[in-house]
């Protein structure tokens, strides 16, 4: 008998036994009730295993196939309703069934408002929708901001909320306080930094966790696709490794409070906010929004390169060109100036 037919006969069994193995103890499950707290969207007309995968993504269930194993033969998986469910992370497919099937963990339900705060959204943005959508006035959400301590800020903030209140869904009750609904957007930034180990992942890179959120917070504005987060952080890091004065309009704005566009004055440029990049060396005194897990986790692992420039070149798709030397990125600033030509105004 050969070598190969050895290996073949040895890894198909074991290929079997797997299986058998998964068919006697059942699909990989977790056990109790769940920690935390995740908003899910359950799609219309969603089947079975498209909901199993969803809770699956979502970590609410530890396999698709424990909860759709438990859908094929449970009457309770016919009543449960599209929509927004708060529901717990790591929950055995039983209890995320118990829930899926309770409507009063629908969020948006009798008494409840569903408040979305997008990625990179900043404080005074964030106010304005909390007031808008749920009867938490813009006043009482101020008064709140102004006591970090009762909305759990940590220190390292200074008393700065800008990047801590982490975008995401929430559930807010008729009776639901500024404080209360301030401190579980906090609670997030702090659970997530939590679980990408940001302090430890930080430290490899010469930061700490504010610095890590402030790089995350600039990722948000001034990159357009996943993919180039990652490769922006990497410039930022570079030109400060190098000495380079950052130069971003993304913080300018944030200081001037310009809106509506990617551009800055020369006058906004000359400011002497600490945010001002083109004057001030190194990073911000702080995150310019809040930031997104995937932002975070792409300033905690930056991509592989010598680039020192970057800029986008069509600012409706996104596109960008990243630069190792002046001349290079020069050239790609013609393009957007090109682009911007032929493009709408409201654009550029």
């Amino acid at each position: 008998m050969t070598l190969l037919v050895v290996l073949a006969l040895i890894f198909g069994g074991y290929f079997i036994w797997t299986k058998v193995s998964s068919f006697i103890s059942g699909p990989a499950d977790y056990t109790g009730s769940g920690t935390g707290s995740v908003v899910v969207e359950i799609p219309r007309n969603s089947n079975g295993q498209q909901m199993a995968d969803i809770l699956a993504e979502k970590d609410v269930v530890k396999s698709a196939e424990a909860f759709y194993q438990l859908a094929l033969k449970d009457a309770r998986f016919q009543s449960i309703q599209a929509g927004f469910y708060k529901l717990k992370k790591q929950m055995s497919a039983e209890a995320a069934m118990k829930a899926l099937a309770n409507k009063a963990n629908i969020v948006g339900g009798p008494g409840e408002a569903r408040v979305v705060i997008p990625e990179g959204s900043r404080v005074k943005t964030i106010t304005k929708i909390i007031a808008a959508k749920t009867k938490i006035s813009a006043a009482d959400v101020k008064k709140a901001l102004a006591d970090p301590e009762a909305i759990g800020l940590p220190d390292v903030a200074k008393g700065n909320p800008e990047g801590y209140l982490f975008p995401a869904t929430y559930s807010v009750g008729e009776k639901t306080t500024a404080v209360e609904l301030l401190k579980e957007m906090v609670s997030k930034t702090l659970s997530v930094a939590k679980e990408l180990d940001i302090g430890t992942r930080a430290r490899a890179l010469g930061l700490n966790g504010e610095e890590v959120l402030t790089v995350a917070s600039i990722l948000e504005f001034e990159a357009k696709k996943d993919s180039d987060y990652p490769k922006v952080a990497r410039v930022l890091y570079n030109r400060l490794r190098d000495g380079m004065l950052l130069q971003l309009d993304s913080t300018v704005s944030y200081a001037s409070g310009r809106e509506g566009d990617v551009f800055t004055t020369e006058a906004e440029r000359d400011s002497d906010s600490p945010y001002n990049t083109y004057k001030a060396a190194g990073l911000p005194p702080g995150p310019i929004g809040s930031p997104g897990a995937k932002t975070i986790e792409a300033a905690l692992n930056p991509a592989n390169g010598d680039w020192l420039y970057f800029v986008a070149v069509n600012l409706e798709t996104g596109e960008t060109v990243f630069s190792n030397t002046k001349a290079e990125h020069d050239r790609a600033v013609v393009k957007l100036q090109d682009y911007c030509r032929s493009a709408d105004d409201e654009i550029c």
